[in-house]
């Protein structure tokens, strides 16, 4: 599935103003995701923490739509979360999935240890990303000074590289942490090993501004340890300020090597970047290799996390939400309608939206309401079988005039009938 699946007629319809001025690609390289769905996601007071099964069903789905790296849960919460990674991780490898394992620990011992009793009996690695809050204003809270930040983090770390395991090190709100602060803990987790480092907006407080302050930052100090080959970095937002897909698309654009992300952009308060969205908009810019991100199930994947979760799809989320591609306006049905009868699909698809449902098994939907036109009286009742004779249009288009909302389908069968 590519973005030249449109037709080439409908693409010159098209004046592309993102790509105006635009001096070469996007990106540097190819896009990397960790799909943190089921253990930040699941963090949200509002979820259910959807059964084995279910979670199965969703690494599925992330490695047919080309995730690299799945998060698989805390295992220092408890007994449940051990015995739900362990068995996860042996599922990636019984299906054979091309899913790299993760797991998240505080930087203390008895949260590592389990997740590396955990890799030893399955005979799998499981990159570990230990964490820290590293912000002033968390430190001030929790009574914590910095040298005890810097032994945590050292003895965190060193624990895991001692046990042959990949330690990524996550600074908790290093969008509002001191460069100090930040350069001490840097260097405390790769002198032991740390082979990543994960910049975290933890609460949502980064502008673009802020993300590229801090990306220079961070290069800076790899460059001046000579380790920018062998030291990754990620970048994980949440999205409480309404910026956390714009910054994840601005952190591949400038070079971070993974971004995180949850189905539905689940995850505590307002949530973490959605990865749905992420990989939707990413299509769109003609950013993934179709032979690596199958992105046919993409609203599988969001339907599946709304079901097991118990989080509602809001009707106007993107691409999946019930509103996403239905109108009852009159103007914007009587333009779909013309493009269905000219025979391009493609064309009804796209001259009322950016983005081409069909791609994703999804179609236009026209309904009827207090805003609606004759026409879409009459297209609903062809699509649903009934013959428009005019004092049929004329009785359902005046109910339509006579309500404050859209009418449902068991309404408009009733009036039809």
């Amino acid at each position: 599935m590519t973005a030249s699946s449109e037709t080439r007629n409908t693409a010159e319809l098209i004046y592309d103003w993102n790509e105006k001025e635009r001096t070469g690609p996007l990106l540097r390289q190819p896009p990397r995701f960790v799909d943190e769905s089921i253990r930040d996601g699941l963090q949200s007071p509002s979820v259910k923490d959807p059964p084995i099964e279910a979670k199965m069903h969703l690494l599925r789905l992330m490695d047919r739509m080309g995730i690299q790296c799945v998060n698989l849960g805390l295992p220092g919460a408890g007994k449940r979360a051990q015995e739900d990674v362990e068995r996860l991780l042996r599922f990636i490898g019984e299906e054979k999935l091309r899913l790299t394992p993760n797991c998240a620990a505080r930087t203390v011992a008895s949260d590592i240890t389990p997740i590396i009793e955990i890799s030893q009996r399955v005979g799998t690695p499981i990159e570990v990303t230990t964490f820290i809050g590293s912000s002033p204003i968390r430190a001030f809270t929790e009574g914590w000074d910095t040298e005890r930040l810097r032994k945590h983090t050292a003895d965190a770390v060193k624990l895991i590289v001692d046990h042959q395991l990949p330690a990524s090190f996550v600074t908790e709100d290093t969008t509002r942490s001191h460069p100090k602060t930040l350069d001490g803990l840097f260097r405390a987790a790769i002198d032991e090993g740390a082979t990543r480092l994960v910049l975290c907006d933890t609460v949502g407080h980064a502008t673009p501004d802020g993300l590229r302050n801090l990306l220079n930052f961070t290069r800076a100090l790899l460059r001046g340890l000579d380790v920018e080959d062998r030291v990754e970095l990620d970048w994980h937002g949440h999205n409480d300020r309404g910026m956390a897909l714009t910054l994840a698309i601005y952190a591949l654009e400038w070079g971070f090597d993974r971004v995180h992300g949850c189905g539905l952009g689940i995850g505590e308060r307002v949530g973490n970047t959605s990865m749905d969205l992420l990989l939707l908009n990413l299509y769109l810019l003609g950013l993934l290799d179709p032979t690596k991100h199958d992105l046919s199930c993409l609203v599988e994947y969001v339907e599946t996390i709304s079901r097991t979760t118990e989080v509602p799809i809001h009707p106007s989320y993107p691409l999946s939400g019930r509103d996403a591609f239905r109108t009852a306006t009159g103007v914007h049905a009587a333009a779909i309608i013309k493009a269905e009868r000219r025979g391009d699909m493609s064309l009804a698809d796209r001259v009322y939206s950016s983005v081409p449902a069909r791609v994703f098994g999804r179609r236009q939907q026209i309904e009827v309401g207090h805003y609606s036109g004759r026409s879409n009286v009459i297209y609903w009742l062809r699509e649903h079988g009934y013959e428009p004779t005019e004092a049929l249009v004329d009785r359902i288009f005046a109910a339509a005039k006579a309500q404050d909302r859209t009418l449902s389908e068991a309404e408009l069968r009733a009036l039809a009938g």
